[in-house]
């Protein structure tokens, strides 16, 4: 060896330092899209707990599945209460509900608005009541299709179904969850 030479002096890389950067960079960009491949495919570590309140409506159903004579589209949010046997006291109550949740929105309460939909004519006191209390209530028909209780629906601006609730829904944990769909919702 000659000292002078200094080529000759340096170590050379060692070749299998370069593969396992290789291996390491598409473990990185691979790795992550195989774990969640594996987890949709097989379900494990999948959270079992849910961030909403209501009952997910998640098979593309519109107003129409549930027997609600609407447009199609509303063009914003909606707050839905479906009355099937009349509407009793279970149902003014969601009816006042839908209202004050929409008024709870706030800044965003005209992306949002509420209506009733109800299967049988309501009683002249109870329509003046409406008239009068509810004026930006919108009035749709119903054909009855099946459960015979008030229920509250959250619908979006394309008519689909989102949430469903009973009447013993809380209106806060309601708010809560129209507040987040608003927030995520590129729509209405």
């Amino acid at each position: 060896m000659n000292p002078m030479n200094p080529t000759m002096t340096a170590t050379e890389p060692r070749r299998g330092r370069g593969r396992l950067q290789l291996l390491l960079i598409i473990a990185v960009v691979l790795g992550p899209m195989l774990l969640a491949s594996a987890m949709y495919r097989y379900g494990f570590w999948v959270p079992q707990s849910r961030s909403y309140h209501g009952v997910l409506v998640a098979d593309g159903q519109n107003r129409a599945a549930i027997g609600v004579q609407a447009p199609a589209d509303a063009a914003r949010w909606e707050l839905l209460v479906t009355a099937p046997q009349g509407c009793a006291a279970d149902c003014l109550r969601l009816v006042y509900l839908a209202r004050q949740i929409n008024i709870g929105l706030a800044r965003e309460a005209a992306r949002a608005g509420h209506a009733l939909a109800s299967s049988e004519p309501l009683a002249a006191e109870a329509e003046q009541r409406l008239a009068r209390e509810y004026p930006q209530l919108q009035r749709y028909g119903l054909t009855p299709t099946g459960d015979a209780a008030p229920q509250l629906w959250i619908v979006d601006p394309h008519g689909n179904l989102v949430l469903r609730y009973d009447a013993k829904a809380d209106g806060k944990a309601i708010l809560d969850d129209l507040k987040y769909l608003l927030k995520i919702s590129q729509i209405g």
